[in-house]
């Protein structure tokens, strides 16, 4: 298993990332790819590489990327479900399906954050959906709720 960040040419993976990230609670069909196109949603990758703080980590298994977490500070009026601040990146991550629960979201949370705290930054955020499985991994990560909003949760992590 390899970690390190996005390759330049490899950005169209967030969009599927991006699109695996959006939770659908069990038995709900998934959302139509359209979905992607929503402004609250195309927001997470739009102009990859131009807003502040924006860093993407994969993981790669055998030359495919498996895996992702990223991570931008959002600049109102365009802000993210877990907007904190201007300061604080908000991290999206997603591992395709035949890839998850071996280690690899726990390991993508940790990179992400050691790089942001040698780029000085003083936590990173995230919304999760109450029922998705990952509030787990994101509490045991270090993450607490630090907002209700509706079915979701805003979390925040402070790093060292």
């Amino acid at each position: 298993m390899n970690y390190r960040e996005i390759d330049s040419r490899e950005i169209k993976f967030l969009k599927e990332m991006l699109y695996e990230a959006l939770f659908v609670p069990e038995g709900q069909p998934p959302f139509p790819l359209s979905i992607l196109d929503k402004p609250e949603i195309s927001n997470y990758i739009d102009n990859w590489g131009q807003l502040p703080n924006d860093l993407a980590i994969v993981a790669e298994f055998n030359n495919e990327l498996i895996g992702a977490i990223w991570g931008r500070s959002f600049q109102p009026p365009k802000i993210g479900f877990g907007f904190v601040d201007r300061e604080t990146p908000e991290v999206c991550m997603a591992i395709k399906k035949s890839f998850r629960n071996k280690g690899i979201g726990t390991r993508l949370i940790e990179e992400i954050s050691n790089r942001y705290a040698k780029k000085k930054i003083k936590a990173i955020s995230l919304s999760v959906d109450e029922l998705n499985k990952a509030k787990n991994l994101y509490e045991r990560s270090g993450f607490e709720i630090i907002a209700n909003t509706g079915t979701s949760v805003t979390m925040k992590k402070e790093l060292n």
